[in-house]
């Protein structure tokens, strides 16, 4: 297949940070910018959806230097289309400000 005939299964995301208040931090809650949602009523759709964060590595395991954290959306957070996504393990701080995919699976349609 070409280049161009490729249809991409995800929707493109950035980790912002962890869910926090003025003095705590809560690793095991990311924040999550979602492309193209921009308000509370659009999450609805996401809830549920399984988040990859997909990262390199040096060494090889299973034939890839490829690596993946899977992690599910689990609610919107305030008004403006943000959401919280909880990984399998905590994603490391160094992949704030990185891309994530949001799959468009499981369905709830």
């Amino acid at each position: 297949e070409t280049k161009h005939n490729m249809v991409r299964l995800y929707v493109k995301g950035v980790f912002m940070g962890y869910r926090r208040g003025k003095t705590n931090q809560y690793e095991h809650t990311a924040l999550l910018k979602l492309e193209g949602l921009d308000s509370r009523e659009d999450v609805d759709f996401y809830l549920g959806k399984r988040v990859a964060y997909v990262y390199k590595a040096k060494t090889k395991q299973a034939g890839s230097t490829h690596r993946v954290i899977w992690g599910r959306v689990t609610s919107a957070h305030g008004n403006g289309g943000t959401v919280r996504a909880k990984f399998r393990t905590n994603l490391p701080a160094r992949a704030m400000g990185s891309t994530v995919r949001v799959m468009l699976y499981p369905s709830r349609v």
